[in-house]
């Protein structure tokens, strides 16, 4: 019937609607009811996609899905029909027969009451008290099973037989990840100390979504200032760098656009900008265009320094040279790609400093315009957030409830305000991609990672049993994210690279560790994590942000965003961290092997008193799965890291008599990186710019894994409590 004109049933045109014309080749469907049935469908299933229709050739209705193209003579049963797996629903859910199609859809409407607009199902469950650390079993909006169902029934095991009575249909197969990219069965061994609920305003899509536009305003403006300004294009991934390096600093309350930061130019972006200027330079491969690029440099030097404000010294000097190298371009044909290069080299060091010095003001402007606009729109989300709780008449100011001075293992961050009603987030599929949709604004994740998403809010959200708040915080979550690291091809993925799984496993097995210090929802490979985003994340497991989340034992992992400032940050912690704890605590960190220059970050994890042990991944000999994982193809996971990694251990003196990095433990690990037994592939050219052999570029390489289940110590240190009743949080 996809072919058909669909016509939604009503009594005052029934000539205008077609009727089915395929229903002989579906078989006999089920005998309709002989009422007349009701032309309203419930909430949940309009959101669905289901309308109905009138067959005027068969004189009765039947129900239409518009995403689907799917058609039933009987309503269909939501939870229960796998268009995938049983696209003519001849599996479904038998009807009842004591029950005609009113009596069927007022029981369902009186299910449906008591939800909200977001909520799939909602079976009547009886809610049982939870703790931080003791997740919520709720009825999940796709995945089949009652509370207290094994994961391995939901993910598809064979049923009971015995319990199903003869006459039962089987039921479909739920939705199985094709390929798993986590373990969210490790428990932690993170202990922390009771800590209260954050202050952070809870999330709404409304918000979310201005947040969105704002910050997309906010890129146009760099943009324009770098090409009005200085005639060449932002730095790749400078935008998202300047994000990360100014919420390191920043004390403001959006959780996303810098507003209250000191200094208001940003070491980082004013960095990034200055090597590009006055042209930006890419690693080149001929000798043809390595001469071309050295003329380019060479005539953007002479333009830049004749048409600015610059000393009668300097204009000397950069001219000088300039001349000087466009005779030697004029007079040599026969040098190499070498000799242009070393050219170029020394051009560079003869005009450079020139050329910094008449582009820093204008630099610096632009530094100062991006922090002071962003602040203003920090400022109107804030207005636009305080309204909309006005409106429901949530205040931001909650009684700060008593905490107890006691240890706990870790557990998901929670919201001290309540959230308010969330308004209606439609979802679909296509294929293997959910597509959430809210206001015409449609974000998509692929399906496995969808239901990634859908364990971690049933382990960590504890305000909604029912799940009539998951679609709208699902799309809040993806849509901070895609702002965050822009709407480019492979924008940012860099800055959210994962490591393999095989590496995760082989450092749960040797080292104990069941813990991210940077990760998110979408690529954490445990269900216990640190993230950027403490009002969206938090209902999907992360502990808040890793700079302000202070355990005091466990074992972690830490592979941060290749931003320099937030690294050396982050060493910062661990050193204060480690100084402070006598109970067994361990960071093995992963950074980029920088050393042209070395970062402050590598310099001084080496030279720590901390460190363990340390080894290096050669570049091309190991990957990162993409930052883009919940959204890219099977084949686009894996991409080549095209500089060497750096391992380090920190370790307290307990943390290193549990965890010793030993030698059979450090060659398991770097085994782990040839599990895989892909092959990689010579890289393409890789950009140079100011930043050395700091840019991550990517060819992208197909990679699967398997988990393996093992175990953790979870033996908790002296003084350990359990987690703490959410009432008194």
């Amino acid at each position: 019937m996809s072919s058909e004109n669909h016509n939604t049933a009503g009594g005052d045109h029934p000539a205008l609607v077609m009727s089915p014309t395929s229903s002989s080749n579906q078989g006999q469907p089920l005998s309709p009811s002989a009422a007349k049935p009701t032309l309203e469908l419930p909430d949940d299933m309009i959101q669905a996609g289901w309308s109905k229709c009138w067959s005027k050739r068969e004189n009765r209705p039947y129900y239409f899905n518009r995403f689907t193209n799917q058609s039933l003579w009987e309503m269909p049963v939501l939870g229960q029909h796998d268009v995938i797996s049983d696209p003519l629903g001849l599996n479904a859910a038998p009807v009842d027969p004591g029950l005609d199609n009113g009596q069927r859809k007022r029981r369902l409407s009186e299910e449906t009451a008591v939800g909200g607009a977001n909520s799939f199902k909602r079976p009547k469950v009886e809610i049982m008290p939870v703790t931080p650390t003791t997740p919520t079993v709720p009825i999940s909006p796709s995945t089949p099973g009652p509370p207290g169902t094994p994961l391995s029934k939901i993910w598809g095991s064979p049923t009971d037989e015995k319990q199903q009575p003869p006459s039962a249909a089987p039921a479909p197969a739920p939705y199985r990840p094709t390929a798993v990219y986590w373990d969210l069965d490790i428990p932690t061994n993170a202990v922390i100390k009771e800590r209260p609920p954050s202050d952070a305003l809870p999330p709404h899509p409304d918000v979310e979504l201005q947040r969105a536009q704002l910050t997309l305003k906010l890129r146009k403006h760099y943009l324009e200032l770098c090409q009005q300004r200085e005639g060449i294009e932002p730095p790749r991934d400078s935008f998202n760098r300047w994000l990360l390096e100014r919420k390191v600093l920043d004390k403001g309350k959006d959780p996303f656009l810098p507003s209250e930061c000191e200094p208001v130019i940003s070491p980082a972006m004013f960095r990034e900008v200055m090597n590009d200027i006055p042209i930006r330079l890419s690693r080149i491969k001929y000798r043809e265009e390595a001469r071309k690029l050295l003329f380019k440099y060479a005539e953007s030097a002479k333009r830049m320094i004749e048409s600015r404000n610059a000393t009668p010294d300097s204009r000397k000097v950069v001219k000088w040279n300039v001349e000087d190298t466009i005779s030697w371009l004029r007079k040599d044909h026969s040098a190499s790609k070498e000799d242009y290069m070393d050219r170029l080299e020394h051009l560079r060091k003869q005009c450079g400093p020139h050329v910094a010095a008449v582009a820093k003001d204008s630099v610096e402007g632009i530094c100062s315009k991006i922090y002071h606009i962003s602040c203003d729109y920090a400022r109107r989300i804030r207005d636009c957030h305080s309204a909309l709780l006005k409106e429901c008449n949530i205040s931001e100011t909650v009684e700060a409830p008593e905490i107890q001075d006691r240890l706990v293992y870790c557990y998901p961050l929670r919201l001290a305000i309540p959230s308010p009603p969330q308004p209606r987030v439609d979802l679909h599929f296509e294929n293997d991609v959910a597509c959430v949709r809210f206001k015409g604004e449609m974000v998509k994740i692929n399906r496995n990672y969808f239901s990634k998403l859908e364990l971690l809010y049933r382990y960590s959200c504890i305000d909604d049993p029912r799940f009539e708040k998951f679609l709208s915080r699902v799309w809040c979550l993806i849509k901070r994210y895609q702002a965050m690291f822009g709407a480019g091809v492979h924008e940012g993925t860099g800055l959210q690279g994962a490591l393999p799984v095989p590496v995760f496993e082989a450092l749960h097995k040797q080292f104990g560790v069941s813990f991210e210090c940077f990760a998110s929802p979408l690529n954490s490979y445990f269900k216990q994590f640190c993230s950027a985003f403490p009002d969206c994340d938090g209902f999907f497991g992360s502990r808040g942000p890793f700079l302000s989340f202070s355990p005091v034992s466990g074992s972690f992992e830490a592979n941060p965003p290749f931003c320099e400032e937030l690294m050396d940050a982050m060493v910062s912690h661990f050193e204060d961290l480690l100084e402070r704890s006598s109970e067994p605590l361990s960071f093995i960190v992963f950074v980029p092997e920088w050393r042209d220059p070395p970062t402050p970050a590598l310099t001084r994890m080496e030279s720590s008193r901390f460190k363990r042990h340390q080894l290096t991944v050669p570049a091309f000999e190991h990957e990162y799965r993409s930052g883009s994982q919940h959204t890219c193809k099977r084949e686009e996971m894996y991409y080549k890291a095209v500089h060497g990694t750096a391992v380090l251990f920190l370790q307290n003196s307990a943390g290193f008599a549990k965890w010793e990095p030993t030698a059979e433990r450090v060659q398991e690990l770097q085994g782990a990186y040839r599990v895989s037994g892909r092959t990689l592939t010579s890289p393409g050219p890789v950009p140079a710019t100011g930043t050395g052999d700091k840019e991550l570029e990517t060819e992208r390489e197909q990679g699967t894994s398997q988990e393996t289940p093992s175990t953790v110590d979870t033996t908790p240190p002296s003084g350990v409590t359990p987690a703490p009743d959410p009432a008194s949080i």
